[in-house]
């Protein structure tokens, strides 16, 4: 068996264990470690929660004195600077690993190759890219943001097939059927928070929360230039159990204190008319420590994310219904492009993993998917 096959093993192994995390590591990415050592597995661990100790640093206790001279494999290149919990990589270094396989570097300036290279100033063997991709698309929302320096955009929309998410009066229950409402709850738990705007809220009083549901702080952002949230309303009587944000440009004292008091968060964005900057609104949630944002609706909300280019994922789950109509409501509102050229175009395939690979090329769902997932091309 080749070097490359054992390796290959021994990271499916780790991404195995990672997924474990998924859901609970937020804003962390998801990580999975194996200490391997005489083609046995000496020691192994995920990363439970942001704030917790680290995989590696739970696997390298896990073996104890076998980590001498061993193999760690770890999907994510090992962090090197301090954050709620000391760096791995000097842990790893002085655990007398023989050899370090990382699935891909951590693009996070903070890391941004800089454990991989203390590595190899003690003298530890590195061998980094095994299974880049899977890797790659396992913490895909964590990587993107760490790129671009926002929370990464996940624009969600359950719509029928000619592109409505309501009826002329409003009405959108239900559009799709109970397994695709269960999966976007589900979907939910990849991301920090869930985004709406206060139209939403006013005519459907949701509850914006993942099912399952996560021990980790789940924020729900409500754009309300107005500041109309009602304190009533089953988000704001929930903010004590789960974090819910209101942006505004204004807000009404009385109402202030009212969210307030039932413990909303009330951000107010610069300007005193039309709506929250999406760029300001996206720097002060990642200021805010949110690196990931699934946006829900409504209609004139995703327009506005769409018009502004402000978008890495798309999901749309499609109902075989059709509403027609000029009065019906489309799934993306605002003012549309003048020509067609000037539409998004998008793709099935991950930017993450460039032009030149053949993995994961993404065929077209089955008949009975979900929902489609799209990134702009």
């Amino acid at each position: 068996m080749s070097r490359r096959h054992d390796d290959d093993f021994w990271m499916a192994l780790a991404l195995d264990l990672a997924e474990r995390g998924r859901g609970e590591t937020n804003p962390n990415p998801m990580v999975g470690c194996v200490v391997v050592k005489d083609d046995r597995v000496v020691g192994e661990a995920w990363h439970r929660r942001a704030g917790g100790p680290h995989a590696e640093v739970l696997a390298l206790e896990r073996a104890g004195d076998k980590a001498r001279g061993a193999t760690l494999y770890v999907n994510l290149e090992p962090c090197a600077h301090q954050g709620r919990t000391p760096p791995c990589a000097p842990r790893l270094a002085a655990a007398g690993l023989r050899r370090v396989v990382a699935a891909v570097r951590d693009p996070n300036p903070a890391v941004d190759g800089r454990g991989l290279a203390l590595l190899r100033r003690a003298g530890v063997t590195v061998t980094a890219g095994v299974m880049e991709s899977d890797a790659l698309l396992l913490n895909e929302p964590f990587l993107v943001a760490a790129r671009r320096r926002r929370p990464f955009v996940l624009l969600k929309a359950a719509l029928t097939l000619d592109g409505r998410i309501a009826a002329r009066t409003g009405d959108s229950k239900w559009i799709t059927s109970p397994a695709q409402r269960s999966e976007a709850r589900r979907m939910r738990r990849r991301h920090d928070g869930v985004a709406v705007g206060i139209g939403t809220v006013l005519s459907d009083d949701p509850l914006l929360l993942p099912q399952p549901g996560v021990h980790r702080p789940f924020h729900r952002i409500v754009f309300d230039s107005s500041l109309r949230l009602p304190p009533e309303s089953r988000l704001a009587r929930s903010a004590r159990r789960s974090p819910v944000w209101a942006l505004c440009l204004r807000a009404d004292a009385r109402r202030r204190r009212l969210l307030e008091a039932r413990g909303v968060t009330v951000v107010v964005a610069p300007g005193r008319a039309g709506r929250v900057s999406l760029p300001w609104a996206l720097a002060e949630l990642r200021r805010r420590g949110l690196w990931s944002l699934m946006v829900e609706g409504g209609s004139e909300l995703l327009g506005s994310f769409l018009a502004a280019r402000l978008l890495d994922q798309v999901a749309l789950f499609r109902a075989p219904l059709l509403l027609g109509g000029r009065d019906s409501r489309p799934a993306f509102g605002g003012h549309g492009p003048a020509r067609v050229a000037e539409a998004l175009r998008l793709t099935r395939r991950s930017p993450l993993l460039g032009r030149d690979r053949d993995a994961h090329a993404a065929p077209p769902p089955p008949d009975d998917a979900l929902f489609d997932l799209w990134y702009p091309a």
